[in-house]
């Protein structure tokens, strides 16, 4: 009778720290959305794309969830569901790709030997999904970007992106559905950023 007491014990203080339902073992990959209906202005010089920097703990292919109720300094994981690759290699693959659908002048990798204009940073702050009781939850995503102007190497223009999507399951299913939406957003507003930036800076 004890041993029964102390599993079930255990079991009610399992569920108490995170998400309620089990995940079975999946890998997901960020989806690009349907283009906007409005396109963004276009990219007219040459820019050179760096790969998205990240801090060491964003650095796996792992998907990050936090407990603000309990623990919000304290990052945690799902043990059977992952990335398809580190966060800010699916973010930079897809910001390369829209900003290369907007762009006149083309977008460079740091291996092409190609010369640019411009070059880009996106250093991610957090990409984590954030639970705020056990029910409710939201994809979280910070990113710094910075625009240099490479052949005065001057900082041309510096914004941090925050872009906050609510999770419809409180599970890893429902962060990464939240996450890819905040992704989506963040990649279509450094676009949209970098076009101004950019042409504001030709005037």
């Amino acid at each position: 009778m004890k041993n029964a007491l102390a599993v079930l014990a255990l079991v009610v203080a399992g569920c108490s720290l995170g998400p309620t339902h089990k995940e079975t073992p999946a890998t997901y990959d960020l989806i690009a959305q349907s283009p906007p209906a409005t396109q963004a202005a276009r990219i007219r010089p040459s820019v050179l794309v760096h790969a998205i920097g990240a801090p060491t703990w964003l650095e796996s292919s792992a998907i990050v969830y936090r407990l603000n109720y309990q623990d919000a300094a304290r990052q945690l994981v799902y043990a059977n569901s992952r990335w398809a690759a580190p966060p800010a290699a699916l973010l930079t693959q897809r910001l390369r790709t829209e900003l290369a659908g907007s762009s006149d002048g083309g977008v460079v990798s740091p291996g092409d030997s190609a010369r640019a204009e411009y070059s880009l940073r996106l250093e991610l702050e957090d990409f984590s999904q954030v639970f705020d009781s056990v029910d409710a939850s939201r994809g979280v995503i910070v990113a710094r970007a910075s625009m240099v102007n490479l052949a005065r190497r001057t900082l041309n223009a510096q914004k941090t992106f925050s872009v906050e999507k609510p999770a419809s399951t409180a599970n890893a299913e429902g962060g990464v559905r939240a996450l890819t939406a905040a992704g989506n957003e963040l990649v279509d507003a450094v676009v949209a950023w970098a076009a101004a930036t950019l042409a504001q800076d030709k005037k």
